[in-house]
């Protein structure tokens, strides 16, 4: 979930439980708060924690997993035990970034988060980190209590693991993933089509069919870093998010015409 901003750069709290109930409404299960897509490396503490707040009281029965994860382990530990209090289900716990710990390091900074009590989504995404997390590795987090799922989120050696379950890192390996015994995707491209993602699960046997399908999409939210795409786009059809905060900046006029013509495609200009 991105974080809606308004015109001054703050938090804007009512956009934040609009696009909650926008996205439940149209095909995801739950929630993911405080992500990368969520712009959690420029939110304050108290601004996680109120997102977090958030989630869990519009949420319903839909899981809330709660962006907690930082280069510093001690912030880490600190953070999923916010999460927890609040009332977050699981905490997405990224691979420490920056610092390019050795294995034992990652081993033990998710030994510590789980140790908090919540279950642990680890996440693995070497383009921002530094640091992949083999599988074989993995598959040792997956033995630890509390750590029960991964995200994956390199395009390489995609592949169950035992002990976790296999959510999709990228919307243009989602069919790839669940085809390998993937059990969900945390998605970007699920603030405009949920709905047919949902129809991957749903629908097997269509599932490559709607892939392809929604791939000139995938690539439009590509033309530029993310989250700046998709907030581009969501404000494009009507769903109001904001700005962003430095060091990201707006889409150019270029990239909007890029994504404007992605959404025309696929009739989402009008579908607000």
């Amino acid at each position: 979930m991105v974080t809606p901003f308004d015109g001054h750069g703050r938090l804007d709290e009512d956009g934040a439980v609009r696009l909650i109930h926008h996205l439940l409404d149209n095909g995801s299960d739950g929630l993911v708060v405080t992500g990368s897509t969520g712009e959690g490396a420029t939110l304050t503490d108290e601004e996680k924690v109120r997102l977090w707040e958030l989630g869990a009281a519009e949420s319903g029965d839909a899981p809330v997993i709660a962006g907690t994860g930082t280069y510093d382990t001690r912030h880490t530990v600190e953070l999923t035990d916010r999460a927890a209090q609040v009332g977050a289900d699981f905490a997405l716990v990224v691979t420490p970034y920056y610092v390019r710990p050795t294995r034992e390091g990652i081993r033990r900074h998710y030994e510590a988060a789980a140790e908090v009590g919540i279950p642990i989504v680890a996440y693995n995404i070497p383009s921002r980190t530094a640091t992949d997390m083999p599988n074989d590795l993995l598959a040792e987090l997956g033995q630890i209590d509390n750590v029960v799922a991964v995200k994956q989120a390199r395009y390489e050696e995609i592949a169950a693991i035992d002990g976790l379950d296999l959510l999709a890192g990228n919307d243009d390996v989602f069919a790839e993933t669940l085809d390998a015994g993937g059990t969900g995707i945390i998605s970007v491209a699920s603030h405009l089509v949920g709905r047919e993602l949902r129809r991957e699960m749903d629908e097997p046997e269509q599932r490559h069919e709607i892939q392809d399908g929604l791939r000139d999409l995938f690539e439009a939210l590509t033309v530029t870093t993310n989250p700046i795409p998709v907030k581009a786009a969501m404000n494009l059809i009507g769903v109001n998010v904001g700005g962003l905060r430095l060091p990201l900046v707006e889409a150019t006029e270029e990239e909007k015409a890029v994504l404007r013509a992605a959404l025309e495609r696929h009739e989402l200009l009008a579908a607000v």
